[in-house]
């Protein structure tokens, strides 16, 4: 499978006050043509960071570090001017923010900034053309009265018309490439499976990629071909979404999964959650980032990094729970199926590597 995006080795800081902020240490991953990939975590794990980077939006007093790389189609993008950052933008690459009342310009009608975009990299169309063209990408959308739409602010219309709207806006230059972040926070469940099936269908029409950015697993299950789970600004587990559903090897993976409500759950028992704070990205752990809320760790994640495990071309894991000599007994996961599982079990006695 061709790969359209490739990252290597990105680093982001952020220089504070108080110290250096390390947002995202090192991630490497790529995105396939045609395919959707999926950022996965709690808040604050560096998946916008990422996005953002992607994107060549990291402003002051953030930094990519010098050793990171982001390779578009055979093109090194981290070097490249404000200006060259500009086109690239909205022609070859856009992005659907997760407010779109704030995203949105509140000052102008929705028509407008739909064109907005094709002014800026499609100089040559007339303003006829323009319209039509920014009333069909509309009319794709699926907003009814797609016209009268044309005319209007966007605090008039719904929270999914204006999600809606800007897909539009982010879609109506064809890009290769759509990010998403959390396009479905905020809107009620039916209004999402909306907005997942929009991207989807637009993604079988023009042959686009998608990166969606989510805390939500659900929303990726049936929609994402490769799931990317992040923790702590590093990805801690990789694969397709059969993998990560069902085969996970990471404790933080399947954590996330015990904590996602269950509509077959007749016991009605509480909602697990994760224990525990993330750490302070000033001062990162030095072994494992998720060994201090890990019921399964051992005395080597707190002192060194874990190596990643390729279990297969699709799927890794960095835990050392995959090394030979760890006892997982008592590890409720790995080779089960975590949506068949509804309580966390503590193990049953310590685990170490001897």
């Amino acid at each position: 499978m061709e790969k359209l995006l490739e990252v290597e080795n990105l680093s982001v800081s952020y220089f504070t006050y108080a110290g250096e902020v390390q947002s995202v240490r090192g991630i490497s991953f790529d995105v396939k043509k045609g395919k959707t990939t999926a950022l996965v975590g709690e808040s604050g794990c560096g998946k916008s960071v990422t996005a953002k980077s992607l994107m060549g939006l990291i402003e002051k007093p953030g930094k990519v570090k010098p050793e990171s790389k982001i390779i578009y189609q055979g093109k090194e993008l981290t070097g490249y001017t404000e200006k060259e950052w500009n086109t690239f933008r909205g022609k070859e690459c856009s992005m659907v923010f997760q407010d779109a009342l704030v995203s949105l310009n509140p000052t102008m009608k929705v028509g407008k900034q739909i064109a907005e975009n094709l002014k800026n990299h499609e100089s040559s169309l007339s303003k006829e053309e323009i319209y039509q063209k920014s009333l069909e990408m509309l009319k794709q959308t699926g907003v009814p009265d797609p016209e009268g739409c044309m005319n209007k602010y966007p605090h008039e219309l719904s929270g999914g018309m204006r999600q809606r709207v800007m897909i539009a806006c982010a879609m109506v230059t064809h890009p290769q490439l759509l990010i998403a972040d959390e396009p479905t926070t905020a809107l009620d469940v039916t209004i999402q499976a909306q907005i997942i099936a929009l991207m989807e269908e637009l993604q079988e029409k023009l042959g686009m990629s998608i990166i969606i950015i989510t805390h939500d697993l659900g929303v990726v299950a049936d929609m994402a071909d490769e799931i990317i789970v992040m923790y702590a600004g590093e990805i801690v587990e990789r694969g397709t979404a059969r993998d990560i559903f069902y085969h996970q090897q990471h404790p933080y993976t399947w954590a996330l999964l015990q904590s996602v409500p269950r509509i077959d759950d007749e016991d009605k028992t509480i909602l697990n959650t994760i224990e525990g704070n993330i750490p302070d990205m000033i001062y990162p752990p030095k072994g494992c980032s998720f060994c201090t809320r890990c019921p399964y760790a051992m005395k080597i994640c707190e002192e060194e990094k874990p190596k990643v495990t390729h279990i297969t071309d699709e799927h890794s894991v960095a835990c050392w729970l995959m090394d030979p000599r760890a006892d997982r007994s008592g590890v409720p996961f790995g080779r089960t199926d975590a949506l068949s599982l509804i309580h966390i079990s503590e193990p049953t006695r310590p685990i170490s590597i001897s």
